[in-house]
């Protein structure tokens, strides 16, 4: 519970740090350490754990770090680790990632707003499981496309931390420029935002538009799984809150601040309830490159932690508080010297960021025929090579 929570302490490992390329602490809340020796002990991970989400974002995986040594694993995030001599550890996470394997999760992942399932379901569930000396080969070949993988986000990552040291000589640069609250920016044309469509259960269904959750939205990016849809029928009643490019979305309940920008190279989608997206107009005072640095800022948590409210299970910030926060609005020309740079510096983390879907997408495809053994572990190497070169 919320009440539970300290500044510091046994890091409270959240879905947000089980997304593909976010810190495993990611999002992460703090117990206190004599609390979790009393009490929660028997929780505490090991480094090598696998850990699977089994609410909202379902089928995220992650391997527990040095990080994540003792540390405890959030609600809606079930441990992996090996019991004997059949299954190594390094196999887990491909047996959890393994096409075969999500289907069995999409097909008993209940409940009309979150999605989730829970370890009677597991048990019901079945992964395939070669040959140890089989296990060792396939994790040795997948792990070299997930270095790659991994090399892609460490440039991603940095690009995004480049892009927060701009944002911040930016802001020092303009000290003394007047600062305006975000609903002035709206009612100056400047900026348009919402919160997500709050979507019925008669309007679930395709063909129509996915919905971006919550729990989808990581640092700096979106990794959507759009497990439900709201019918076409019903999109004169989305209006705006409809993606498009270019789009700064916040996450506003929950793990409050986890802020992305919407690339064209996402389908179009619609965003769920505490999903804040902000569009920036032709001729805008601010940029979204400006804007989403801004909500990564000292600044944003430093008017953020003092109006979060708290529910028993989770922090949130309405419409009401995003509108009433205060950002300096810089001179134009500095502003725009602030985006050249950033255009170039997004067009990189872009190009990793593409990459590495491909790359995910040749994981995905050799992985079942690896597990099953439709295609030897050479051939995968070979075609791995083909396309390194």
């Amino acid at each position: 519970m919320a009440r539970d929570f300290h500044p510091e302490g046994v890091p409270l490992i959240r879905l947000a740090g089980l997304k593909r390329g976010a810190p495993l602490l990611t999002g992460c809340d703090f117990l206190d350490g004599e609390k979790v020796s009393q009490r929660w002990a028997h929780f505490r991970l090991q480094q090598g754990d696998v850990l699977l989400s089994t609410s909202a974002s379902l089928g995220e995986t992650a391997t527990v770090d040095v990080s994540g040594e003792g540390a405890i694993a959030y609600t809606g995030i079930i441990r992996f680790r090996p019991k004997g001599d059949k299954i190594l550890g390094r196999f887990i996470p491909h047996a959890l990632t393994a096409p075969s394997f999500k289907r069995q999760i999409e097909a008993v992942g209940g409940g009309s707003v979150i999605k989730h399932f829970g370890p009677t379901h597991l048990r019901q569930m079945t992964v395939c499981v070669p040959p140890l000396r089989e296990q060792q080969a396939i994790a040795e070949v997948l792990g070299s496309l997930d270095d790659k993988i991994a090399v892609n986000e460490r440039i991603a990552a940095t690009s995004l931390a480049l892009g927060d040291g701009l944002h911040e000589i930016l802001q020092r640069t303009s000290e003394g420029a007047p600062a305006s609250a975000i609903a002035d920016l709206t009612t100056g044309e400047h900026l348009r935002l919402g919160d997500g469509y709050r979507t019925k259960r008669s309007e679930y269904g395709t063909p129509g538009l996915p919905i971006l959750r919550v729990a989808e939205v990581g640092d700096g990016q979106i990794t959507p799984a759009f497990g439900d849809s709201v019918r076409e029928e019903f999109r004169p009643a989305m209006g705006g809150k409809v993606s498009a490019p270019g789009d700064v979305v916040l996450t506003t309940k929950g793990t409050v601040g986890r802020v992305a920008m919407i690339s064209p190279a996402h389908p179009e989608f619609v965003y769920s309830p505490q999903v804040c997206y902000f569009r920036v107009t032709a001729g805008s005072a601010v940029s979204r490159f400006y804007l989403f640095h801004w909500f990564r800022s000292k600044e944003f948590w430093r008017q953020a932690n003092g109006m979060k409210r708290q529910t028993d299970m989770a922090d949130y910030l309405s419409l009401r508080d995003v509108k009433s926060l205060r950002m300096v609005i810089p001179p134009r020309e500095l502003m725009a010297e602030f985006d050249k740079k950033c255009t170039a510096l997004y067009a990189r983390l872009e190009a990793a960021r593409s990459e590495n879907r491909t790359l995910a997408d040749l994981r995905n495809t050799l992985l079942p025929q690896l597990v099953t053994g439709k295609i030897r572990v050479k051939d995968a190497a070979r075609v791995m090579e083909d396309v390194a070169s």
